[in-house]
């Protein structure tokens, strides 16, 4: 058994170290999709949680309350969802979405927005508190608070989105519903493994398992750099 795990991991270095064109594919697939969700769900998050901290209205605390309960969405019910709004006979059907990787971003952009709020607003709401009553004597229109709060807190909002594409990158259950583990198509990190796992391929799934603990341990080494940061900044 020793010997044939030896050569399980032996076989994966090799993949790597050769480049095997079919794991570049699935790793810039992956990143691509992942990338695309944390921007454009960053993009609306950050907005959206500085206006819910800084205006007061109608409907926004059953906001903040669906966004904090859709945290614990799980993923494979976002992928059902979604499945049922783009397939053949889905209000969605006529863009013809599924089984693409924009299908993916979809799913993806669903399940790491209110992440991103609920992080985003509490870090927004705490740089709020100090900076309110400068707001007011300065007359501070709403914008022009979104945009120095926002820049305030830029270190611990880059913060939010890493851990969001971290939290993306690991994601299987959405993903393959929408888009169907396609090869050369939509096949991902981790679906690739779950699939070549299930069929003994065990060196792939292996080297792209390497691959993605070592994005992991790179998101990890980032996202405690820019902490380090945050406290010598808090500290000044």
């Amino acid at each position: 058994m020793s010997n044939d795990t030896d050569s399980i991991f032996l076989e994966a270095l090799t993949l790597l170290v050769t480049g095997d064109k079919d794991i570049l594919e699935i790793v810039m697939l992956s990143l691509y999709v992942t990338l695309s969700a944390v921007i454009l769900s960053s993009l609306f998050s950050i907005p959206l949680s500085a206006i819910l901290t800084i205006k007061n209205f109608f409907g926004k605390t059953a906001i903040i309350i669906i966004s904090n309960s859709l945290m614990a969405l799980p993923p494979v019910v976002v992928g059902l969802g979604l499945y049922l709004l783009i397939s053949a006979n889905g209000i969605l059907a006529a863009y013809e979405l599924l089984y693409t990787p924009s299908a993916m971003i979809v799913a993806q952009f669903i399940i790491l927005t209110p992440i991103i709020v609920a992080l985003s607003r509490q870090n927004i709401q705490d740089s709020y508190l100090k900076y309110d009553e400068y707001f007011k004597s300065l007359g501070t229109s709403t914008f022009q608070k979104i945009k120095t709060l926002v820049w305030e807190t830029r270190f611990s909002l880059i913060t939010n989105a890493l851990a969001a594409l971290g939290r993306g990158l690991s994601e299987v259950g959405a993903v393959i519903i929408v888009g169907g583990n396609i090869a050369h198509q939509t096949r991902m990190m981790t679906t690739t493994i779950a699939m070549e796992t299930s069929r003994g391929d065990l060196k792939l799934a292996l080297a792209v398992g390497i691959i993605l603990i070592f994005i992991s341990i790179t998101i990890n080494i980032i996202l405690y750099a820019l902490k380090l940061n945050l406290e010598v900044n808090d500290g000044k």
